[in-house]
């Protein structure tokens, strides 16, 4: 394989090959991730409190399903891996969370040849229907520009965004799923080190939104 010049965030997901995944790993659980599973902690913090003033909040606001995150790795069948992410190990690599019970997340990404590939599936718990449905809502802000997705969950929201460094190109695809007091958040990107081209839109949605349907149905399932 001849030698590319590579954009410089990409190229500490790509050197070296073999280390892929711990790459995958460290990136992943970066920054964001703490800032979300602080986020995820603020906001039952906020509904706890509210319950303690009001003497106890209505059984609407109360309501939830989800106890805990459901594990991640497991959530989707290998040949979906395969089929999104081929080369990577299908069992994944779930990345550490500070609190397991309200986010878990699992990582698999890999190069074959010029082609890459990156998907993540995290499953998120807060403390109430409402308040799954207010970080939802702020999801959607932060993502605008994409479109709903019928019939998965409670509600469903697909976005693709492109993006360019270095003359490589890069798409990034986003699903964010609400099932009851549970959320579930796709990421899966792409791009070609020898075209410097990223896949197409409907590759990316299309993938984003099949690892999404399969992470969700998991979900439901274990709701019993």
């Amino acid at each position: 394989m001849r030698s590319l010049p590579l954009p410089l965030a990409l190229t500490a997901r790509l050197t070296p090959v073999v280390v892929l995944a711990c790459a995958g790993w460290a990136m992943t659980s970066g920054p964001d991730a703490d800032a979300q599973d602080s986020a995820a902690k603020d906001t039952q913090q906020t509904q706890s409190e509210k319950k303690s003033a009001d003497g106890g909040s209505s059984d609407t606001a109360a309501s939830k399903t989800y106890d805990a995150a459901l594990a991640p790795c497991t959530s989707v069948a290998a040949k979906t891996i395969t089929s999104l992410v081929p080369g990577a190990k299908t069992a994944g690599k779930e990345i550490p969370s500070t609190d397991t019970r309200l986010r878990r997340t699992c990582s698999w990404n890999a190069l074959k040849g010029f082609d890459y590939r990156w998907l993540d599936i995290s499953f998120e718990i807060t403390d109430s229907d409402d308040a799954a449905r207010s970080s939802y809502a702020d999801r959607l802000k932060e993502k605008s520009g994409g479109g709903d997705v019928p019939g998965l969950g409670d509600a469903g929201y697909s976005v693709v965004n492109l993006t360019t460094e270095d003359k490589q190109q890069t798409r990034e695809g986003t699903v964010i799923a609400r099932v009851s007091n549970a959320l579930v958040v796709v990421t899966y990107n792409g791009s070609d080190f020898e075209s410097k081209k990223a896949p197409g839109t409907d590759v990316i949605n299309t993938g984003a939104i099949k690892a999404a349907k399969e992470a969700v149905a998991a979900l439901l399932k274990s709701a019993g």
